[in-house]
């Protein structure tokens, strides 16, 4: 079995250790760590020390540590620094994961956002922490949608502080304060800096870097229920956009508490995305649609309402390489154009085993191909198992039945 001594450090380039870890240290052979903590500690690691970068693929890196610990009877341990806090975001769980049976020890210091809370005496018990750092956006645009009064962001080159307050001002979330911590630790290069967004959003930041974003003021989230003459719509047609209580109706058959993958088919101005988005911020969403002018409208929506992190994708969905996408939980169907038993097909190819399809029928006259009849068909076909349609009439309009299918 492998032992791993992961010690944190800051950038520092003097770096303090307790007595115990410069005797961990004095006693190792085999080292490990980034490139930027090889040029901190090499000064305190022994003469015979081996060293392995920390680099991707990180499988390379373990069956590394994997040769070392046979081809050496004397080398019983790794040790391996690593930045601030092993446990917090950092590479400890990274061991945890990739050899779940190795042995850990642990020597842990200050993580980076700790340290900007430090310098900038700023309580953060309640600090909402969010790690931009290889990572997609999703997170942290669900703390902005859920109006979170402070955010710690870890980040990485392309999700710098920059372009995180472009983000923020792009969808309206305009009234918070930055704070950028630059070189945290290193007596020379660190920087604490107070910007507003629009600042921020101009200026160039050393790496590595954090962040911790504060709200200014407060502000109410919309409400349960988007009004349909805020949306703005497909060449202004009022019947191109599902009503609020059939919206809020077919979101309660989607049943979207407690699932993370959410699929809008035919979505059109974004309303369902969107109200989606809103309700659940926990939900990665992703918008199909086939008209091109769609495009700009689901956008502009997005941002009016405030909810970035709708993934829209334009074409035909039939021709769309869903493989690629993470796999849906729930799937409403807002447009089929006649080819309802195609879609759920291929729908069926990717949908999760609790998954669910959901559709609304319009009961209209004078209509040649009725759509109940044909999500009926399909359902028998594909061999889904149906629930009792939900029936509802809004004003002077047409009766609607919300469907409900699943494997």
């Amino acid at each position: 079995m492998i032992q791993f001594i992961v010690i944190g450090i800051t950038d520092n380039p003097n770096p303090w250790f307790p007595q115990d870890v410069l005797e961990i240290i004095r006693q190792g052979r085999v080292f490990s760590g980034g490139k930027r903590h090889h040029e901190i500690v090499a000064p305190l690691l022994p003469e015979c020390a081996e060293w392995i970068d920390i680099t991707v693929p990180l499988e390379a890196v373990f069956e590394k540590y994997e040769s070392v610990n046979c081809k050496s009877s004397n080398c019983k341990s790794i040790v391996v620094f690593a930045s601030g806090d092993p446990l917090f975001f950092g590479f400890a769980n990274t061991i945890k994961r990739m050899m779940p049976n190795a042995e850990l020890q642990l020597y842990p210091t200050f993580n980076s956002l700790q340290q900007l809370a430090h310098r900038l005496l700023l309580p953060y018990q309640d600090m909402k922490i969010v790690s931009l750092t290889g990572r997609p956006w999703q997170e942290f645009d669900r703390a902005l949608i859920e109006r979170t009064g402070m955010i710690g962001v870890l980040t990485d080159k392309e999700h710098n502080p920059a372009s995180i307050a472009r983000r923020m001002l792009e969808y309206g979330y305009t009234y918070y304060i930055m704070y950028v911590g630059e070189h945290l630790g290193n007596p020379e290069n660190e920087k604490i800096s107070t910007l507003t967004l629009e600042e921020a959003s101009q200026c160039d930041f050393g790496h590595p870097n954090c962040l911790i974003i504060q709200k200014q003021m407060t502000e109410d989230r919309k409400p349960y229920g988007l009004p349909d003459s805020e949306f703005v719509l497909l060449d202004g047609r009022e019947k191109m956009i599902t009503k609020m209580p059939i919206r809020l109706l077919t979101l309660q058959a989607l049943n979207l508490t407690h699932r993370r993958v959410f699929w809008d088919i035919g979505a059109c101005t974004g309303s369902i995305s969107i109200e989606a988005r809103l309700l659940f911020p926990h939900l990665h969403v992703d918008a199909f649609e086939i008209r091109p002018t769609c495009e700009a409208i689901i956008h502009k929506n997005a941002r009016k309402f405030r909810t970035p992190g709708i993934n829209v994708h334009m074409g035909d969905f039939l021709e769309t390489d869903i493989t690629v996408l993470p796999h849906p939980e729930a799937v409403f169907i807002g447009g089929h154009g006649g080819r309802l038993k195609e879609i759920m097909a291929k729908v069926l190819t990717v949908l999760t085993d609790d998954g669910i399809i959901v559709m609304n029928s319009v009961k209209a006259p004078k209509v040649a191909t009725d759509s109940h009849q044909l999500w009926d068909e399909a359902s028998q076909e594909l061999g889904l198992k149906q629930e009792p349609p939900m029936r509802i009439i809004i004003d002077e309009h047409h009766p609607i039945e919300i469907l409900k299918a699943h494997k």
